[in-house]
């Protein structure tokens, strides 16, 4: 009988680590690992590339909206914004991912870091309405959590998924984002079109393109 106590502790033991949360920063490391243990493993940035050009560009095209309007009604009506221009899984606890296409002037540019960024003025007003990341490193998995046709029961478990994440931000940087210009961007046209998940009321949207183009110097 205890051996059969330890086993079954033994048990809940493994059952508890592998559903335990890893942070995205981990995510390389451990599927490095297991794939050196010999692991059978997808190649994300393979079902990324695949996937690009056939349906999570015509995806964005369809379904993103004015980035106002989505702003200013997810403001007032999340449900109706979500329903509107973004997904969200089936779980009331996920919050949306809205998709929205904006254009406008570049009045921020923080560059200090990999994780780059532009705030981009929408309306007119001079200040920062919306928060558009620029890489390399992005932060968020918004363009994965956007689309309809994947989720996480297609995966094996949450290293996968959020490898998958991850290899969409890979993906627009390689093609799009390492060619961007990083020198005198403030007062630069820019246009967009990404997404990002609904935050906290009166948050800066953090936009994750997946289309971008950077007007020449004013």
């Amino acid at each position: 009988m205890r051996w059969v106590g330890c086993a079954a502790a033994l048990s809940a033991g493994l059952l508890l680590a592998a559903c335990r949360f890893i942070p995205t920063d981990q995510v390389s490391a451990i599927g490095a690992a297991g794939a050196a243990n010999g692991a059978a493993a997808r190649d994300p940035d393979k079902m990324v590339a695949d996937m690009w050009t056939t349906k999570v560009v015509p995806y964005f095209a369809k379904k993103a909206g004015p980035f106002l309007a989505v702003r200013d009604l997810a403001s007032k009506s999340p449900d109706e914004a979500g329903a509107k221009w973004g997904y969200r899984a089936k779980s009331e606890d996920t919050p949306w991912t809205l998709m929205v296409r904006l254009e406008g002037m570049i009045v921020a540019a923080d560059l200090g870091t990999r994780a780059a960024t532009v705030g981009v003025d929408v309306s007119g007003q001079g200040k920062t309405e919306a928060t558009v990341q620029i890489g390399p490193a992005m932060r968020g998995a918004a363009i994965r959590d956007a689309l309809d046709f994947v989720s996480f029961g297609d995966f094996t478990n949450q290293i996968d998924f959020a490898r998958f994440g991850k290899a969409f931000n890979t993906y627009i940087d390689r093609t799009t984002l390492e060619s961007l210009p990083r020198d005198n961007l403030v007062g630069r046209k820019v246009a967009v079109v990404g997404a990002y998940p609904l935050g906290a009321p009166g948050d800066t949207p953090l936009v994750t393109p997946v289309e971008i183009s950077i007007g020449p110097k004013p």
